[in-house]
Formats: structure tokens, sequence, C-alpha cells
């Protein structure tokens, strides 16, 4: 379909679910995630920016299994006319019906999942699906966001919707494309196992394989060798997007990763370069790891009050401001350390 399609989604099995789908009727489309709160709003914001960012033509803004507030509706009404794409929102969650009843583009029907909202949308606008392939996962999405407990695919959707829940092996903020292919591999692989008798129990006993699967390059190993391999490379691959500087040493801020000793000491040895790895959560603890070019205990202890070994120390920021945006965090990073730095 010629369609350039901006889909922004919840961050579960519906969530990911909505957006399978999508990337399965669309050649040109571009995904986001959020949970509810302001990270709403900063990926609406950020679906604008990147419209505005090219000419393009024929664009649609798909919002799926989210409920938006008046002010968040009303907010991309208008920026999606400015920009003059289309916009369509389909909900299941009752908490949306106010909103719903003030704008015709938002689409409320509680008696269905995202998915099937979206499954059904996608059939009825561009003739989607017409030899019903996917409707049975479809059906086991549903069956548990709606806990349809009684139903015959619910014991499966049961187990898609733990398996989702348990892929954080890429992280979201940092690796955005990455971590919604993976999803979507692990429900591609899913539906290819949802036919006959205990077919969730055939699921369940497959899913560490199947993560396993995404994640081998060259040949198998343990996951924890193939996930810190994976996402080493990533970070090397875009390592000048996440390079921070200590006091003129270089180093790679990764933002809730962790692992930090396998994937540190990995991404260290694959870039030698680099003087330091750290990583750092969302409540400002961190993990340092090095490669004998810096005495890391002293750098936890001027930066964060920290410390522990010359390759492996930590710590914590005081006052660490989160942030949806990956690069509002190392720019908050990288001030704190210059002004620590500073002062030592």
């Amino acid at each position: 379909m010629s369609d350039k399609v901006f889909h922004l989604s919840h961050i579960d099995l519906d969530g990911y679910g909505c957006q399978y789908l999508t990337h399965l009727a669309f050649d040109n489309i571009n995904f986001y995630n959020a949970n509810y709160g302001p990270e709403v709003s900063a990926r609406l914001k950020e679906i604008i920016s990147d419209i505005k960012s090219a000419d393009y033509k024929n664009v649609t803004i798909l919002i799926t299994d989210l409920n938006l507030t008046p002010k968040e509706a009303a907010w991309i009404e208008k920026e999606s006319r400015e920009v003059n794409a289309s916009l369509t929102l389909l909900d299941h969650h009752i908490t949306g019906l106010s909103t719903s009843e003030k704008h015709e583009w938002y689409h409320l029907d509680i008696s269905h999942c995202g998915t099937w909202l979206t499954y059904d949308w996608l059939q009825k606008k561009y003739n989607f699906d017409i030899n019903s392939e996917f409707k049975t996962v479809v059906d086991a999405i549903n069956d548990v966001d709606m806990w349809h407990s009684h139903n015959e695919y619910f014991e499966y959707g049961k187990v898609m919707m733990s398996m989702i829940s348990s892929a954080k092996e890429i992280n979201r903020t940092m690796f955005q494309k990455y971590d919604i292919d993976y999803k979507h591999f692990l429900i591609d692989n899913a539906k290819k196992l949802l036919n006959g008798n205990d077919a969730h129990i055939k699921l369940d006993d497959n899913i560490h394989a199947f993560k396993k699967e995404f994640f081998i390059s060259n040949k198998n190993d343990t996951k924890d060798n193939l996930i810190a391999s994976y996402v080493s490379s990533l970070l090397s691959q875009n390592k000048e997007r996440f390079t921070i500087s200590y006091k003129g040493y270089k180093g790679l801020l990764g933002y809730n990763i962790g692992n930090s000793s396998i994937i540190g000491n990995t991404f260290l040895v694959q870039n030698p370069d680099y003087n330091f790895y750290m990583d750092v959560n969302f409540r400002g603890i961190f993990s340092l790891r090095g490669n004998d070019t810096l005495d890391l205990s002293q750098m936890a202890a001027t930066i964060g009050n920290g410390g522990g070994h010359k390759n492996a120390s930590g710590g914590k920021i005081e006052e660490f401001r989160d942030s949806f945006v990956y690069e509002d965090v190392k720019d908050f990073v990288q001030r704190y350390i210059n002004d620590k730095s500073f002062g030592s």
C-alpha cells in the first residue's frame, strides 16, 4: 500500500499485535510505542516532528490501543490538520469515552481489543488478509486481552502475553526499531504454532528457542552471550550517537540496558578506542566498566559518590532527570559529568 503511515501503539501484547498487522499491510510505516502518561504526548510530538522533517504525501497517523486525554486529542487533531495527515484512533478502553464523543476520527469499541479493531479496520479499508491467515492469532490476542477465560485461544493468548512482557532484551528507548522487530518476530513465530492440541504448552516450550533464534548471527551460544553480542553490535553501529566523555576519556552511555558486565565488556573489546562503558537506569543509578585505561573507582567517586574497582564501579547521579528521549538523557548526563569533573 502506498500510504506513509505513522503508527503509535501501546507497549503490551495487544499494542504490538496491532503493529504486527500493520507492518504486514503497509510498505512504508514508522512505529512508535508509549505507555500511558506523559510518554503519549512525547511520542505524538515525535510523530509530528518526523512528518515535518520530510515531504510525505498521503500521510496517515494511526493510534491504536491507547486512549487520549481531551488535551492530547485536541493537540494531535490540530497538528495533523497542519501537516495534512489523516488521523485514525482505534481503541477499546472505556476511559476514552468522553474524548471519543468529541472527535469523529476517535473510534471506540469496548467489546474487542485493539488488535481485533485494527484487523477489522484493515480488512474493511484495505481488503487485508482475504484468506483469513491471521484471524486465529488475532482471536488469541483478543481472548487474553479481553480476558475471555473460557474461549478456545485464551490459554495460548496468556503464553503470548507473557512472551511479549518478558521480551526486554532490547532497550526500546535506544533501539526502538529493533525492539519492535523483535516483538513482531516473536508474534510471527507464535502464530505458526497456533494449532493442534496443547498448542499453548508447545509455545511455552519454544519461547526460549525463538528468542535465541532472533539473536543468532553466525553461531549458536548461550542466550546471554548472544544478546550481549547483538546489543554490543547495535551500540557499535551507533556509537557516535551514544558517545560521552570524562576528563578527555571517551566513553559510551547506555540507558536502562542492564547486564553491564557482559554487554559493557563486550563493547569495549569490540571498540578498544573507548575507555569506559556507562549504563544509567531511570533512577540515576549507574554502572561503569573499563579496560585498564581509566580508574573507574575514582570516576564513580567523582561523579556519583560511588566506587568499586578500577574496571568495575558504580554510583548514583543525584537529581537524575529521566526522559523518554535518549538524547535528553545523554545531554543531562554529560552536563552532570562536566559539572562534577570541573569541581574535582
